[in-house]
């Protein structure tokens, strides 16, 4: 069974409940279907552009993007500066007639959001995504989650796209950055149960040895032996039993509509795939970062994986740019 994942952006409510049948809703709502041979999952950032977290949350769980516009504005380029941060290329663009198509296209010129397939409508559309193909990933199994929540009778049930690999029932695998070993007592994909799951699979698993309390969104579950996962430990940790690291310096691209300076006294959000955390830099000068601190708690990574910078409270854009963690 093959799964292809979207985020739909802009105006999702008018389309998104013709593609599939909503599921999971909280900050993020999850539609899905299932055709004879594929699962098709659509995800939308329900708060934004109040919060600017679940964009680019949405955006980390697909691998492909729709794009339905019915206004050119500042949120328009937020989600633009927000898919080309990740270099994410592979998308279909729908709008209404109100819509300046080459106003559009200028603006979208010079990012990855210009490899964007314009469409006229969503019959088009649906067309477009029965000719796609899953982007699956081979490797140690990845698995970041998006949810976790106790089901009575079931225990621990946790949500998320299988970025690499492939997860069995009864495998043993370890949470990061917390460390501990979980056992998967049963997947669910689609609501059916199934004995494997392979990337780029949604899917739900009923796990043994944590509480859903103790998971947060972006936590990492991959093979106990995790040397191929990262952790920048948070400011102040002293100990640890898991692979720990601080990145090297490494050169930070600013978002040339970000207007402010990058500062050490500073708080901002960092953006590494689905997880959200508040960090605070050592700066060798403003493009050029050597050090990040994670305030509270730490930061789980592969090397070679993209970091965005946010500042939810600037006035303008609130992505300041991106870099590569190492």
């Amino acid at each position: 069974m093959k799964s292809i994942n979207f985020v739909i952006l802009g105006d999702y409510n008018s389309i998104a409940s013709e593609l599939g049948k909503k599921g999971t809703a909280t900050d993020i709502a999850i539609y899905d279907r299932k055709t004879s041979d594929v699962i098709y999952t659509w995800a939308a950032p329900v708060t934004f552009p109040d919060k600017i977290q679940s964009l680019m949350q949405t955006i980390s769980i697909a691998e492909y993007a729709i794009l339905n516009l019915t206004k050119i504005d500042k949120y328009l380029g937020e989600q633009i500066i927000a898919l080309d941060s990740v270099d994410f290329k592979d998308g279909f663009i729908l709008h209404s007639y109100e819509v300046d198509e080459e106003k559009l296209k200028t603006l979208i010129r010079n990012t990855s959001v210009s490899h964007f397939k314009f469409l006229d409508n969503i019959d088009q559309l649906k067309q477009e995504i029965s000719r796609l193909e899953s982007k699956g990933c081979d490797g140690p199994v990845m698995i970041p989650l998006d949810h976790a929540f106790d089901v009575k009778g079931v225990g621990t049930v946790v949500l998320g796209v299988v970025k690499q690999g492939t997860v069995k029932v009864y495998d043993q695998l370890r949470i990061m950055p917390a460390g501990n070993d979980i056992v998967v007592k049963s997947i669910q994909m689609h609501d059916d149960p199934v004995h494997e799951s392979k990337s780029p699979a949604r899917v739900g698993l009923a796990v043994k040895g944590m509480t859903a309390e103790q998971i947060s969104r972006g936590d990492v579950l991959c093979l106990p032996n995790s040397s191929y996962m990262k952790t920048i430990p948070a400011a102040g940790a002293t100990t640890t039993t898991i692979t720990t690291t601080t990145i090297s310096t490494t050169k930070f691209v600013k978002n040339s509509y970000y207007k402010g300076d990058l500062a050490e006294n500073q708080t901002y959000l960092i953006s590494v795939g689905l997880q959200i955390k508040p960090v605070r830099l050592k700066l060798v000068n403003d493009t050029v970062v050597e050090k990040i601190i994670p305030e509270s708690k730490p930061i789980v990574f592969v090397p070679g994986q993209i970091y965005v910078l946010l500042k939810p409270d600037s006035q303008g854009t609130r992505i300041i740019g991106k870099g590569i963690l190492e």
